[in-house]
């Protein structure tokens, strides 16, 4: 009866072992001191927490202490996505994009001005505007930390301190828009 259950978990680990799957483990950054400038607050505070529990860089308050510096700019706007046959919204688009640059102690530009941008549609209905606003808050916080994700995963490009010309991370622009509703 023992035997079934532990077959089930070994198969069930070897397939997730055989698709590539693995966590994310420690992150190795040339970097051992950030200063993280700009942003929400909720932002810092997830990049701070993020960086430190991932790797063994320390998050510093001060632009003196630090090896690198993250300037952060964030901009969040809502557009009207669709409209019914009598001109009221049906449809919200919600954009937040995330302006970042990582530089040197020294000046060195190591990961150039780049831009992350993330959009989301969302129903709107006047019969529910406060549920909308709660809504668009959740939305803009999810989006916020995929933001963040995407922004960690550029953080561990950076191999050197001093890259070599040609050898340094890439700019990154955003990509299109949303596409309207079927």
């Amino acid at each position: 009866m023992t035997r079934r259950p532990l077959l089930t978990l070994a198969c069930s680990a070897l397939m997730l072992t055989a698709c590539g799957f693995q966590l994310r483990g420690q992150q190795d950054y040339a970097f051992k001191r950030l200063f993280i400038s700009g942003g929400s607050q909720a932002a810092g505070a997830r990049l701070t927490r993020m960086v430190q529990g991932g790797s063994d860089t320390v998050v510093v308050s001060s632009v003196a202490n630090a090896d690198a510096t993250l300037q952060i700019s964030e901009n969040r706007s809502i557009g009207t996505l669709t409209l019914n046959t009598l001109g009221v919204v049906e449809d919200y688009q919600l954009n937040l994009t995330m302006n970042y640059m990582l530089v040197g102690k020294d000046g060195t530009v190591l990961i150039p001005p780049s831009v992350i941008a993330l959009n989301h549609a969302m129903t709107y209905s006047d019969q529910y505007s406060q549920a909308k606003i709660s809504e668009s808050d959740i939305l803009f916080t999810d989006m916020e930390n995929d933001a963040i994700d995407q922004l960690m995963r550029r953080l561990s490009i950076v191999k050197s301190m001093h890259p070599a010309p040609g050898q340094g991370a890439p700019s990154v622009a955003p990509g299109g828009s949303l596409p309207p509703p079927l």
